[in-house]
């Protein structure tokens, strides 16, 4: 057992969150601001901190798309207050009433959103979710406990240390966020035991992670298995247009998860799209692996494997499959998709709208890249992680989806008759 004790940063959190379910939108969004202004001056400080975290995981040999995902910069950070900052601008989801009836004895029913608690993070090498998660957490009213990996330590530590301070600095409680200091995993496995302070947990990071989570909870908890993307290219499709959307989908940061895994082209344009594409992508130094149809129409691609089309690469490998119909696309994504984000290029209006419909995802989209699975590209500010779960959210999960419903029920003396 470790000697931090989770325990208390839980009770302590979860006093903070009373506070904070009562707290003003004013209130809210000066913390907010607070916390943008922080990051901005604090950014020398959290450079520092970060660049120790990045040496360390450089000496150990991590793959380059870990490391760039574990990398902050001063745009990075620059982002990070922008993200605080438009979620302060956004409508407080807290209070509003929705859906309001009446009923034959008079009594008027409604719902009222309301914040969910405490929420626990765990996440892996990305600093930068340090801060949309407060963000998203305190702007919804709830308490988190942020959990980051033992490689971007220092890094969320940092960056935590600011938020609290400038949260504080209002006269909201500094528990109100909280960054655990150590990586033990034992400490894991009891936060993952604290059912009654802990409301909710949010695994982000890779499979293993999210299994892990998933098994070990006593909590509820909100996931994605990860981002294995597609992009169909369809007959009749503007072909310079597919190849912007498929190579931003592949190569504009292939190490996250709505980046584009695998791509489908309809056999009536592969012969005239693929062999420019796949050579732009070899100039970007993307390893190419192709189904029989692919390679004989580009040379040199190596064949890829059952075990490719189930496989989220993080990297710059992409797998391209020839198909003979829409109705093929649509079944290689249904068996093959994680349910995270799914794209058609096409010039057809019905095709766009029955890929709509009958893709099974948590964003699908026309002639765009999935690169815009993003809170803050949904203007939402920021996230707080992309569910491919049904229950209890669904995509980029923002402020509203931090939150749940009571009825509310408004009366002038009703009592039921015991006879109904």
């Amino acid at each position: 057992m470790s000697s931090f004790d989770i325990r208390a940063m839980a009770r302590a959190a979860r006093a903070a969150s009373h506070v904070l379910a009562g707290a003003t939108g004013e209130k809210k969004n000066a913390a907010l601001r607070a916390m943008a202004t922080g990051l901005l001056d604090s950014r020398e400080r959290i450079l520092l901190a970060n660049a120790e975290d990045v040496a360390a995981a450089k000496s150990e040999a991590c793959p380059p798309a870990f490391v760039d995902r574990l990398t902050l910069t001063v745009p990075r950070i620059e982002g990070m207050a922008r993200g605080l900052r438009q979620i302060a601008e956004l409508p407080d989801p807290v209070g509003e009433i929705t859906g309001m009836w009446r009923r034959p004895n008079g009594l008027t029913v409604g719902r009222m959103r309301v914040p969910l608690g405490v929420i626990g993070i765990i996440y892996e090498s990305r600093p930068n979710v340090t801060a949309d998660a407060a963000g998203l957490c305190l702007k919804s009213g709830n308490a988190v406990i942020l959990r980051g990996g033992r490689e971007a330590l220092r890094s969320n530590q940092a960056i935590a240390a600011v938020l609290a301070a400038s949260v504080a600095s209002v006269g909201l409680p500094e528990a109100s966020l909280a960054a655990v200091p150590t990586p033990d995993r034992a400490v894991v496995k009891e936060m993952l035991g604290l059912h009654g302070l802990i409301d909710l947990i949010i695994p982000r990071g890779g499979e293993e992670l999210i299994r892990a989570v998933r098994e070990g909870s006593h909590i509820p908890v909100i996931a994605h298995d990860k981002g294995l993307c597609h992009t169909y290219v369809d007959a009749g499709a503007d072909l310079a247009m597919a190849a912007e959307i498929a190579y931003n989908a592949k190569v504009e940061r292939p190490g996250v998860c709505n980046a584009m895994e695998t791509l489908l082209v309809h056999a009536e344009v592969a012969a005239a799209f693929l062999p420019g594409f796949v050579a732009r992508l070899r100039q970007a130094g993307v390893q190419v692996r192709g189904c029989p149809k692919t390679q004989a129409l580009v040379p040199g691609i190596r064949p890829a494997s059952e075990e490719d089309w189930d496989t989220e690469y993080l990297d710059l490998i992409l797998s391209i499959r020839v198909v003979d119909s829409f109705e093929e696309a649509l079944a290689h994504i249904a068996r093959h998709g994680s349910g995270l984000a799914e794209a058609i290029v096409t010039a057809d209006h019905g095709r766009a709208m029955r890929f709509l419909r009958e893709v099974d995802a948590g964003a699908v989209f026309v002639n765009a890249s999935t690169r815009f699975t993003d809170g803050y590209e949904f203007g939402m500010g920021a996230e707080m992680g992309i569910s491919t779960q049904k229950l209890h959210a669904r995509g980029p999960m923002g402020l509203t989806e931090l939150t749940c419903q009571k009825f509310v029920v408004l009366g002038e003396g009703q009592v039921r008759d015991s006879r109904a």
